[in-house]
């Protein structure tokens, strides 16, 4: 069974940083996609960043040269650096698991297993 925790979100003010932690398990893909969402209530889900087991990786132009994907494999933990935070980047975040065809960039249709998310509330 594929588990996703997310955790360290909070509160912080415009120009902080925030570091999220997703602990994952459970997952047998051989080409795995991971990445970070973020849902405002009444607005549809946007994807901040995909990586896929290649290190092909893409940002959202929201968070370019702010967020930063990175991952412990022998923690099995996801990570999302958040840098220069905007109120705009308010939102709830979830981290998600998936799978893609060898070598193929990852899509939004690629994640089957979410996490329950953590907030990240930024203040002006």
């Amino acid at each position: 069974q594929v588990q996703l925790v997310e955790s360290g979100g909070g509160a912080v003010q415009a120009g902080g940083s925030l570091r999220l932690s997703c602990a994952a398990s459970g997952y047998t893909y051989s080409s795995v996609c991971m990445g970070w969402f973020r849902q405002v209530p009444g607005k549809e889900r946007e994807g901040v960043v995909m990586s896929n087991s290649y290190r092909n990786i893409m940002y959202a132009d929201s968070v370019k040269g702010r967020f930063t994907i990175s991952q412990d494999n022998a923690k099995n933990t996801l990570y999302l650096q958040m840098n220069s935070l905007k109120p705009a980047d308010t939102a709830m975040y979830y981290c998600a698991v998936g799978t893609t065809p060898y070598r193929s960039w990852c899509s939004e249709t690629s994640f089957t297993y979410w996490g329950q998310g953590t907030q990240v509330t930024v203040s002006s």
